[in-house]
């Protein structure tokens, strides 16, 4: 078959788009949203079988959508990217992804701490609802399709399930995932060509991950998965780290939102001295002059065990506690009260990138002008979690991957207007 026909067959009726989005999750689904609804033809190539895959798999729990954080308060949940940042989520903020949702069907509402979520919970449904939107723009989805890079004339090599194959547009969005959850396709594998092509590039790192804590036989056998409730979070090293919440006791360590927290933090002190200290507040409601009265209530004869149960140390935090203080450093009020205050672990080791909610690294901010546009590449867009950006749990990737695809777009179709217009005046 000649080239020109493959290029028809899997692309637009004459084979050219105005905009190709490279990558299927909420940057590159809301970029095609965003062209489509300015006119734009748009194809979208995804090289897993399905759409959104980690999008999906975000969801099964509860998707989160995005956090009642707005203005500054929510930019600097992105620390130092929180400028590169700005003028994207401040035109598509958490106000707006509520909007967005909502006339999706979501019927969104706000949970525990900010945090917002449809009424229905799962991701399905509003993927489902997206897609349809998309389908009446016009966009076309081509599942099983990998970007390669660029052919010498800058037209994009796409292997197919046909062979490698060439598609031109008028723009490029590259919407290609970090590097976490690499089996649902953000797998990183685009670095090389980015890199081949001379784009400024920041390592990947893991992000919202879990540590590793070299755990006694008896707490790993006996408390493996086990939430703990309740509990504040500071760390030495970091004097202004603060965090109060869960995290889950692991086979390998710790694990959860709490833990997500400070997990960039937590992650640069491994990288820097090869450990971190992690300091629990078993009790975080309870200040020492209370514990202190409700101890002196419980008769000396009663057992220690007994005697932390009555002050809420029991189960997981009962082991917690014994894995740093033996029993004779438990004998008076005293020593309780700064043990149950003040549980000390040590974090060997930041898991895998693979095992990561996230990802920090990617394209650097100083790579990309005001619109997401590549200066080595003009006409190429690049937006979502490939660039260089991490920010915790609690709906801000999300709201990050959203506004940075809609600016993306955004920049995508000024960019096809202006070529049109130099063309036209020639």
């Amino acid at each position: 078959m000649p080239e020109r026909q493959r290029e028809l067959e899997f692309s637009m009726d004459d084979g050219f788009a105005d905009v190709a989005i490279i990558g299927s999750g909420p940057a590159g689904l809301m970029a095609a949203e965003v062209c489509a609804s300015e006119g734009m033809r748009v194809i979208v190539f995804e090289a897993m079988p399905s759409p959104a895959r980690k999008f999906l798999r975000a969801g099964v729990g509860g998707l989160n959508l995005t956090h009642t954080d707005t203005g500054d308060t929510l930019l600097k949940r992105y620390g130092a990217a929180g400028e590169a940042l700005r003028k994207a989520i401040n035109q598509f903020d958490s106000v707006a992804v509520r909007h967005w949702a909502d006339r999706l069907g979501a019927d969104t509402y706000v949970g525990s701490s900010g945090r917002v979520f449809p009424r229905r919970m799962k991701a399905a449904p509003l993927l489902r609802s997206w897609l349809r939107r998309l389908g009446d723009l016009g966009v076309h989805i081509q599942v099983a399709h990998r970007w390669q890079g660029w052919r010498d004339d800058g037209a994009l090599l796409v292997d197919t399930p046909h062979g490698v194959q060439s598609i031109e547009a008028g723009a490029v969005v590259l919407a290609l995932g970090g590097a976490s959850w690499p089996r649902l396709g953000s797998d990183a594998r685009w670095v090389p060509l980015l890199s081949a092509a001379a784009i400024e590039m920041t390592p990947f790192q893991p992000a919202n991950v879990g540590f590793d804590v070299a755990w006694s036989n008896y707490l790993r056998q006996h408390h493996q998965g086990t939430p703990v409730k309740t509990v504040a979070l500071t760390c030495p090293d970091l004097p202004a780290k603060y965090v109060r919440g869960e995290f889950v006791v692991t086979e390998y360590g710790v694990e959860g939102s709490a833990i997500y927290a400070l997990s960039a933090a937590l992650r640069n002190l491994l990288q820097r001295n090869g450990h971190a200290i992690l300091n629990i507040d078993l009790v975080p409601d309870r200040d020492p002059a209370a514990l202190a009265r409700q101890l002196a209530t419980i008769p000396r004869s009663t057992s220690l065990p007994n005697r932390l149960k009555r002050i809420g140390i029991s189960g997981v935090k009962l082991a917690l506690l014994r894995e740093g203080h033996a029993a004779e450093q438990l004998r008076t009020p005293e020593q309780v009260i700064a043990a149950v205050k003040h549980v000390t672990l040590r974090l060997t080791g930041t898991r895998p990138i693979a095992e990561a909610i996230s990802s920090a690294g990617g394209v650097a901010a100083s790579a990309l002008t005001d619109t997401f546009m590549l200066r080595q590449r003009p006409g190429v867009f690049c937006a979502g979690e490939m660039l260089d950006w991490e920010a915790p749990t609690g709906g801000y990737l999300l709201t990050a991957c959203l506004a940075t695809g809609r600016a993306a777009g955004t920049g995508a179709v000024e960019w096809v207007r202006q070529q049109r217009a130099a063309c036209a005046a020639r």
